[in-house]
């Protein structure tokens, strides 16, 4: 990561101003080109606006664990994530791994060992260059914020409804079986509980289709599951 001309842009969130400082120094030996946040919130806000290349985060922050900030962040990317922190205990490790961390190095740490896990991250880069704001026909999707735009009035959804239209948008154009859904949204002994999800289909279509009865963009897969059109 010695090339000036493309140099990783790499976002640290970490609370501590003495780790910052330590990281800014070593990753800037290695050729990458730091931005820091100093919580979760505003980790959250600085990777939505620079799409840095990968991101290295401390669980222990002062306003959100680590741990939610890395399942915010797997909401709308894929951005490579190496979790950096004192946590120390399996659990830990395999917590942050199953909330999307692409790697785990723990406090205190060697500047080579770092460097390598972070290259190690780069090229396994996933990302594709997804939007973090989304539009299908009026409904503007924006994925970092959690909000929700019908023709540009901003549209109150519940929290269940959300993650139904986040699922949908992160697969859009495709068919999300009726079970995929349930595990995901309520739980694996969820699955078979389709009532749940019509229910809150004809909420969805309600605040976002011009014709709830005739959905353009939210549509049925009959006995199957549901797609989001962009068309």
């Amino acid at each position: 990561m010695n090339d000036t001309a493309a140099r990783p842009r790499v976002l640290v969130i970490d609370d501590e101003v003495q780790i910052r400082r330590l990281l800014r120094v070593t990753l800037e030996a290695g050729g990458v080109e730091v931005r820091e946040a100093e919580n979760g919130q505003l980790g959250l806000t600085e990777a939505a606006a620079l799409q840095p290349e990968a991101i290295i985060l401390d669980l222990g922050l002062p306003d959100l664990d680590g741990i939610e900030v890395l399942r915010r962040l797997r909401e709308w990317t894929q951005i490579p994530i190496l979790v950096l922190t004192a946590r120390d205990l399996e659990q830990q490790k395999i917590a942050a791994l199953d909330a999307g961390a692409d790697d785990y190095l723990t406090k205190p740490f060697s500047g080579g060992e770092l460097l390598a896990r972070l290259r190690a991250i780069l090229r396994r880069v996933r990302t594709t260059g997804e939007p973090a704001i989304v539009s299908i026909g009026e409904i503007e999707v924006d994925l970092p914020a959690r909000v929700v735009r019908r023709a540009g009035q901003e549209v109150h959804l519940t929290a269940k409804e959300y993650a139904l239209l986040r699922l949908l948008v992160q697969h859009r154009g495709k068919v999300v079986t009726h079970r995929q859904i349930l595990r995901e949204l309520w739980g694996p002994h969820a699955e078979e509980n389709t009532g749940y999800l019509r229910v809150h289909m004809l909420h969805l279509r309600q605040k976002l289709e011009a014709d709830p009865q005739k959905p353009k963009h939210l549509t049925t897969e009959s006995g199957i599951g549901y797609r989001l059109w962009e068309g």
